[in-house]
């Protein structure tokens, strides 16, 4: 059986504070790199088959440990960049909610409205789901790992478990090097884990968690929801 290892980047300047990164090529922080090598470290010894990454290098950066140890090349692939935010990249998520609302408002709730001049939810997940339909077709069991990034996994997993695209955001988790595993018997893709940082220790384990419940936070003031329950996350 084939098992997909699906993890996001480590931890970058741009995700710590919250903003568009998108097809900006920002590199991993000293934190995001002992991330990287904490999941080599627990990850190290499995049986791989193959390793895909992102053509942005805090993908690559991510893997790249694991593909060291392992002495395995990772293979680049662009279908798993990350979404194409256009006019806002590198903007702060609270101040596009601010100036530019009603397509924020819109770009929410809508797979179809891209930011300006970018990628739509339902471009992201075409491209992406070819490179996960090539890796299907060529490995029909063992280990696979793909390090991509948060909008690009939560597309490819609703994708995958037949979730609407639409509720990419409120049902799909995906903190700072976040690992979850679908795999892939006869009867179809099978989530057996989500979102996992257990391969990290306490204190960055916190640190990505804690990350994402303050940009959840920050999401439902911009939209005027009620702030989550305690121990509650949804992500932006």
């Amino acid at each position: 059986m084939l098992s997909l290892y699906l993890l996001r980047h480590g931890e970058t300047d741009f995700s710590r504070e919250d903003r568009f990164c998108g097809r900006i090529d920002a590199p991993l922080t000293d934190i995001g790199r002992e991330m990287a090598g904490c999941f080599a470290g627990m990850y190290g010894d499995l049986d791989w088959r193959a390793i895909f990454t992102s053509t942005r290098q805090r993908a690559i950066s991510t893997a790249e440990p694991l593909a060291t140890r392992i002495s395995m090349p990772a293979r680049r692939e662009p279908g798993l960049d990350e979404m194409d935010y256009g006019e806002w990249q590198g903007r702060w998520k609270g101040e596009v909610a601010a100036t530019d609302r009603a397509r924020y408002s819109a770009w929410r709730v809508d797979p179809t409205v891209g930011a300006p001049g970018g990628e739509s939810v339902f471009e992201v997940h075409a491209r992406a789901a070819r490179v996960i339909d090539e890796i299907r077709a060529r490995f029909d069991d063992g280990n696979v790992l793909i390090v991509s990034h948060k909008t690009t996994l939560r597309v490819l997993i609703c994708g995958l478990l037949g979730v609407d695209l639409k509720h990419h955001r409120d049902r799909i988790i995906q903190p700072v090097c976040g690992l979850t595993i679908i795999e892939i018997p006869p009867e179809g893709p099978a989530l057996r884990v989500l979102a996992d940082v257990t391969h990290l220790p306490p204190s960055l384990r916190t640190r990505a968690l804690a990350n994402e419940a303050k940009k959840a936070a920050a999401t439902d003031a911009e939209a005027g929801a009620p702030p989550a329950a305690a121990g509650e996350t949804t992500a932006a």
